[in-house]
């Protein structure tokens, strides 16, 4: 179960806290990375899962706004930088585990190249989601912040994911990490 330091097992176990299991391995969202076409998936975010800043996203919360947009409506990014859109999502979607997204680097832009080269090395492993929050539940008494409603603006590959199950697992059919 994921708690941030300083806080007790016990309290996010109460407040419905989980860490789900992603095809058999522990605390990872897999993203997997063709080298050759640099098309890359993987989860962006899981539902009842609490992050970093205390924060749960519900099962629907980005259904609305993903339909309205659609995944070519949500941009790729490069740690969050509006300026550095490093490819397309061709398909993003909820389903029993969270927020599911397939896309594909564009490979004529050097900051796409450079992502899959960390890719491949097990040196960047992250995904992040930017959005505004439209609907929300605070708990008083945990602070914890349960989000039913997103407008999801884009998804970035990051560095430190806010959510750390939100994880590189592969890339192609190598294991990101040897040793």
């Amino acid at each position: 179960m994921l708690i941030p330091s300083g806080r007790s097992p016990s309290l996010a176990a109460r407040n419905g806290v989980r860490q789900p299991v992603l095809a058999g391995k522990q605390a990872d969202a897999a993203l997997i990375a063709d080298a050759a076409s640099g098309v890359i998936e993987g989860y962006a975010s899981l539902f009842g899962v609490m992050d970093l800043g205390r924060d749960i996203v519900m099962p629907g919360a980005f259904r609305e706004s993903v339909a309205a947009k659609g995944a070519g409506g949500i941009r790729m990014l490069w740690q969050h930088q509006p300026d550095e859109i490093v490819g397309i999502w061709t398909k993003i979607e909820e389903d029993r585990l969270g927020l599911h997204v397939q896309g594909r680097l564009d490979l004529d832009q050097k900051r796409a190249r450079e992502a899959l080269s960390l890719m491949r090395k097990g040196a960047l492993d992250g995904l992040s989601i930017g959005y505004r929050s439209e609907a929300e539940r605070r708990d008083r008494e945990t602070g914890l912040r349960r989000l039913e409603r997103i407008d999801l603006w884009e998804i970035s590959l990051v560095t430190f994911p806010l959510l750390p199950q939100a994880r590189i697992r592969s890339v192609k059919a190598a294991p990101l990490h040897a040793g």
